[in-house]
């Protein structure tokens, strides 16, 4: 699999000195059995999710140009209408950072097609823009990333990979999913509220939606159109591969009453604030400095399975950074923040995390909570970037990759969760999804 990046890294490399080669070396890829993109993923390790494959990258965020939330799609054809992909390495090693592109299926499988089907300009490129912190305890490189740009742009919609590696392909650093979307999208007309189903109805959300296909002739939908959810930032428990349950011309719906579109509604997300050092910002009840780092001591939180529905102003998981003492540019530290959980029943055949955009999403060991004998609860602690924050406590039971939010922070139809939904079209005779709509809608408060 390797074999095609490794090509495209010496290839590319000299296509920046000439046009002509750059069309020879186009050429000579097509004409030759070079491998795909399901090869190369399989023989390489790297994983079609948001990943980081190496010590000391943090506080990655891939986000529309010049915003601070916001899903990762980009439009075809859209001129300035840039993402921005942004990460800080702790460890400032000398690493030649390049990235390329990856495009994959509807439910996030390499798609069959060679990069020069689907890009245009470079198939690789380097990362080039990084910046020192500034007087900071915690010393960091900020590297970013703008694309579309005119070393690279796409030429099909979908879904894709941003690969990112050091010097050469078989170094991998970072993946990150984004979308890239027709230039035409159809109209998606969506509705949360409580699941249908009567033992669902208090504690599950029910995603039904609408689309208007316009000028996009669908002959075949059962086979053709597919309709992704995801709910707030986690791909983990997306739904995908829904196919319309009923038609009349040139609307397609998804409203079942069969369960396969609803999610569990989960609590509000906890909150806090480390965007000052200076002072307790919100549910910090604690700021020192020690062991050559800065220590921030989140308030206590307390387990609540069985609780009625507390409503409050969240993010959705999401998070920012910021930090309010300073103005300069990447003046953010890192701050080693402590969590601690109360909670009146033993958690045995599994283990809770602390998880969030604060974690990528993922399942990070240091998120880890580990009992307290002394003080009778759970606590952990790890490097967060300065910000404002959302959290929550999920359990992973032994021996699974499933994430429960449940299990510690209980399940409410009203929570006001946000859902993305996708819609994606291979036309007859083509090989590839197209992304041809996508819409958020908000759930209940």
């Amino acid at each position: 699999m390797m074999n095609l990046f490794v090509n495209l890294h010496s290839n590319f490399a000299v296509m920046k000195n000439s046009v002509l080669i750059s069309v020879l070396l186009l050429c000579s890829v097509t004409l030759s059995a070079q491998p795909n993109a399901l090869e190369m993923s399989e023989n390489s390790g790297i994983m079609m999710e948001d990943f980081v494959y190496v010590k000391g990258i943090r506080s990655v965020t891939l986000l529309p140009v010049d915003q601070i939330h916001g899903e990762p799609i980009a439009q075809l054809g859209a001129g300035d209408e840039q993402l921005t992909l942004a990460f800080d390495d702790l460890e400032q090693q000398d690493r030649f950072y390049k990235y390329t592109f990856i495009h994959c299926t509807h439910d996030w499988k390499p798609s069959d097609m060679n990069p020069i089907e689907y890009l245009d300009g470079f198939m690789e490129d380097e990362l080039a823009q990084f910046d020192h912190s500034f007087n900071t305890v915690t010393r960091y490189v900020h590297h970013t990333l703008d694309f579309p740009n005119q070393n690279m742009r796409f030429s099909r919609s979908g879904n894709y990979i941003l690969y990112v590696y050091d010097d050469t392909p078989e170094n991998p650093v970072l993946t990150r999913r984004f979308m890239v979307l027709e230039p035409d999208p159809v109209g998606i007309e969506g509705e949360v509220h409580a699941a249908s189903d009567v033992n669902d109805r208090f504690t599950k959300q029910e995603v039904d939606f609408s689309v208007t296909t316009g000028r996009y002739i669908i002959r075949n939908p059962a086979m053709t159109v597919h309709a992704t959810i995801k709910q707030n930032g986690r791909w983990d428990n997306a739904i995908y591969g829904l196919t319309y349950r009923s038609s009349y011309p040139g609307v397609l719906s998804f409203d079942y009453d069969d369960g396969r579109n609803t999610l569990p509604g989960g609590a509000e997300f906890r909150t806090f604030d480390i965007s000052t050092l200076h002072s307790n910002a919100d549910r910090i009840v604690g700021i020192t400095y020690a062991n050559h780092e800065n220590q921030a001591y989140v308030l206590q939180d307390d387990a609540r399975p069985f609780g009625a529905y507390e409503s409050r102003s969240t993010m959705n998981g999401d998070c920012f950074f910021r930090n309010r003492d300073m103005q300069n540019k990447f003046s953010e530290d890192y701050v080693n923040t402590h969590f601690t959980l109360k909670c009146p029943f033993p958690i045995t055949d599994g283990d809770v995390y602390v998880f969030g955009k604060l974690t990528d999403w993922r399942i990070l060991p240091e998120a880890k909570l580990k009992y307290n004998n002394v003080y009778q609860y759970w606590e952990t602690d790890f490097l967060i970037k300065q910000g404002m924050f959302n959290y929550q406590y999920v359990y992973v039971p032994a021996g699974t990759n499933t994430i429960d939010a449940t299990y510690i922070e209980g399940s409410h139809y009203e929570t006001s969760n946000q859902y993305t939904i996708f819609i994606y079209f291979q036309e007859e005779g083509s090989s590839y999804d197209r992304l041809i709509g996508a819409r958020t809608v908000n759930g209940e408060r």
